[in-house]
């Protein structure tokens, strides 16, 4: 069963000075999000998930934060950054 909360603590928050990416995560992220302006994909993902609105669950492994069209995938024991997707409309 998914954990849901809009910003209640949890444990992705509390941690996000332990979010990072690999290269190949930073390369996955910025294709499939079109980000290719952006700098420090790992500082624009943290924005992202404290964004207002935001809805992070955890459903096993992983934690999947719903925000602005899309939803990051982090890994819910190494808080890597793992993949972004924009959502089907």
């Amino acid at each position: 069963m998914a954990a849901t909360t809009t910003h209640g603590e949890n444990q992705l928050l509390v941690n996000l000075d332990k979010l990072h990416t690999t290269k190949l995560g930073v390369d996955r992220i910025q294709r499939n999000l079109s980000l290719w302006d952006v700098g420090d994909i790992v500082s624009w993902c943290i924005e992202q998930i404290k964004a207002s609105g935001s809805e992070i669950t955890r459903e096993g492994k992983n934690w999947y934060v719903l925000t602005g069209g899309f939803r990051l995938t982090v890994n819910a024991y190494s808080y890597t950054i793992i993949t972004a997707h924009r959502l089907k409309t």
